[in-house]
């Protein structure tokens, strides 16, 4: 009877800890990833939302984007050690191989599959959002002391203003008769 309320309750629990931290804690915030050319101004962020950009030159605004342009497979595109470590499985049959001969060839295919994706991850030269948004979100962090220390001082201020009107006023009453 414990464990099928304990199993009842693991969906829920499971549930709780796949949530996003920012859904958890009620506030939602709005990623807007923009590419700027040239001179042109970044907009400005306003409420919860986080603008990053990414400026490039003028002369990129109206071309074919740079991971499109020219063949990744061309030989001279391809690095001196990646060349020697394709040769080195050149001919090679058997176990961890990925060839359709030998015995256990199938084996190396996840390898070789894991390797190559590798070094297409590498080889793409894009700016990472993911970096650029974790700079926007030190940048804004950055300036929340600063902004509470101007806060705090104004509400004092606003406090010391309201407490020397109602000292004033206090003296007035005392200094004043009484009304019949």
């Amino acid at each position: 009877m414990i464990a099928a309320l304990l199993l009842m309750g693991a969906p829920a629990l499971a549930q709780q800890d796949s949530a996003p931290p920012a859904a958890s804690t009620g506030e939602s915030e709005k990623v807007n990833l923009v590419i700027v050319y040239g001179d042109d101004a970044c907009p400005q962020s306003q409420g919860n939302e986080i603008v990053v950009c990414a400026r490039k030159g003028e002369d990129e605004r109206y071309r074919i984007p740079e991971p499109l342009r020219g063949d990744p497979n061309k030989p001279s595109n391809q690095a001196w050690g990646e060349r020697v470590r394709s040769m080195e499985y050149v001919g090679r049959s058997g176990t961890e191989s990925c060839s359709p001969s030998g015995s256990g060839g199938a084996t190396g295919c996840f390898a070789q599959l894991a390797r190559l994706a590798k070094a297409e991850r590498q080889a793409a030269d894009n700016a990472s959002w993911k970096d650029l948004v974790a700079a926007e979100r030190a940048k804004r962090l950055s300036t929340i002391d600063a902004d509470s220390e101007a806060i705090e001082a104004r509400v004092k201020a606003e406090e010391a203003a309201a407490a020397k009107a109602d000292e004033a006023a206090a003296q007035q009453d005392d200094t004043s008769p009484p009304q019949q």
